[in-house]
């Protein structure tokens, strides 16, 4: 069982996997090997390289290490949603969203870690000051940059990196923020929930990470992942903009 953090508490880290085998050992050694007050739950969607019994394998030697079977590949924000609910269920106070690739360095966790005593949101940011972006080529470079100067114009939100997802959250502020709207996925999932922290007023800090390529495995991104953040960042932009209007409009009624 996880060992409270001053000032944070107890903490979960949420690591969803689906065709991992080549790295879920690896990336749960470096987080019990830097955090060893944490738990760590593999959040696993049926993975059919065995990516589920290596993290049994683990959770049958390790009281820190838990495993989630989900019935099949649903997609990132669902199993992070799962994680989330398996979280409060268990009185967690928080939760970190943490990639199974090991290009979320977990060896930056204490850093996260220390800045979510004074946040509610702590994000792992590749654009900010200090941090460092490895082994990306051009095009994806380029891609979360623009991507994230869109998003941040269009929800108008102060946040250089809405697309990350190396997260702490505390579970008091997920409670404020009526997950139950949620319904994308991949990058729109980071940005909707940058979106509904920001829209419901909790403390967001963001702190450099050094983001890695992944080395094994392959990238879940893909076209449709991108056009399906485009998209509802465009619709949340316009949804929340006529918000706006209609208050001040409101506002200037007699």
């Amino acid at each position: 069982m996880s060992v409270p953090i001053d000032g944070v508490g107890r903490v979960l880290v949420v690591i969803p996997t689906y065709n991992e085998a080549d790295n879920v050992t690896d990336i749960v050694r470096r987080v019990r090997a830097v955090a060893p007050a944490v738990d760590i739950l593999v959040a696993d969607d049926n993975s059919p390289d065995g990516t589920g019994a290596l993290a049994d394998a683990m959770a049958a030697t390790d009281g820190h290490v838990h495993v989630l079977h989900r019935p099949g590949k649903n997609g990132l924000g669902a199993a992070y949603l799962a994680g989330f609910a398996w979280a409060r269920e268990r009185g967690y106070d928080a939760v970190v969203e943490m990639d199974a690739d090991g290009s979320h360095a977990p060896e930056d966790l204490p850093t996260l870690l220390a800045a979510a005593r004074d946040a509610d949101v702590v994000i792992g940011s590749r654009w900010t000051g200090g941090a460092k972006v490895v082994n990306w080529p051009l095009r994806r470079l380029l891609l979360s940059r623009c991507g994230n100067l869109y998003a941040r114009l269009a929800l108008g939100m102060p946040v250089t990196d809405a697309t990350g997802g190396y997260r702490v959250y505390r579970t008091a502020a997920l409670r404020a923020m009526a997950l139950e709207s949620v319904c994308s996925q991949g990058y729109a999932f980071q940005v909707e929930l940058s979106r509904l922290a920001h829209r419901a007023g909790v403390r967001i800090v963001e702190v450099p990470i050094t983001f890695a390529e992944r080395e094994r495995g392959a990238s879940k991104m893909s076209p449709l992942i991108v056009a399906e953040a485009l998209w509802r960042i465009t619709t949340w932009g316009l949804r929340d903009r006529g918000v706006r209007r209609g208050r001040a409009g409101h506002d200037r009624w007699p």
